[in-house]
């Protein structure tokens, strides 16, 4: 897999809005709430061209009764692939290019807050996003090839600021 970060894209909120309404018709009652996280979600700094979703659901397994919902409209399911309590599916485009990813939790997962958090601090905290969208050049630059190296080399810096995050997100 080629690492490929680029300059922000207006009309990834559009994407989002549109993939949302689908995975969202899709899983029915399962979705209690489905937002727009990850880097393209935070305006001016540079990501991955990837859509990342994150779905609210009563549990995990209300949507494991309708993963073959999001099956019919082109995701694949991989379960919790790597992180307990989530579900995750994934979505690549014609030529087999990922376009959008959808993290499942249910509403008293940490992981909730921590995304929320950490996109809503970027979003209002300006040098942090820069930051970070500069992390992420150089890492993309060094790391062409190595989505394990790229993802290893952010994570010293996304772990620091979800600390921040969260102190600022619950204080708010």
């Amino acid at each position: 897999m080629s690492i490929m970060v680029v300059a922000h894209d207006p009309k990834w909120s559009r994407k989002f809005e549109d993939e949302a309404a689908i995975v969202g018709a899709a899983l029915g009652p399962a979705a209690l709430a489905i937002h727009h996280i990850g880097s393209t979600a935070i305006p001016g700094i540079f990501a991955k061209p990837i859509i990342d979703m994150l779905v609210v659901a009563p549990s995990v397994e209300a949507i494991d009764e309708r993963a073959a919902s999001l099956e019919a409209i082109g995701y694949e399911a991989k379960g919790e692939f790597g992180i307990p309590g989530r579900r995750y599916f994934r979505k690549d485009n014609d030529a087999g290019i990922r376009e959008y990813q959808v993290h499942v939790f249910a509403p008293d997962s940490e992981e909730v807050a921590r995304h929320l958090a950490f996109r809503d601090y970027l979003r209002s905290h300006s040098g942090a996003a820069q930051e970070y969208s500069q992390l992420k050049r150089e890492l993309a630059e060094l790391h062409t090839c190595s989505i394990e190296s790229y993802t290893d080399g952010k994570d010293p810096f996304i772990k620091a600021t979800v600390r921040a995050a969260l102190a600022w997100w619950r204080s708010a």
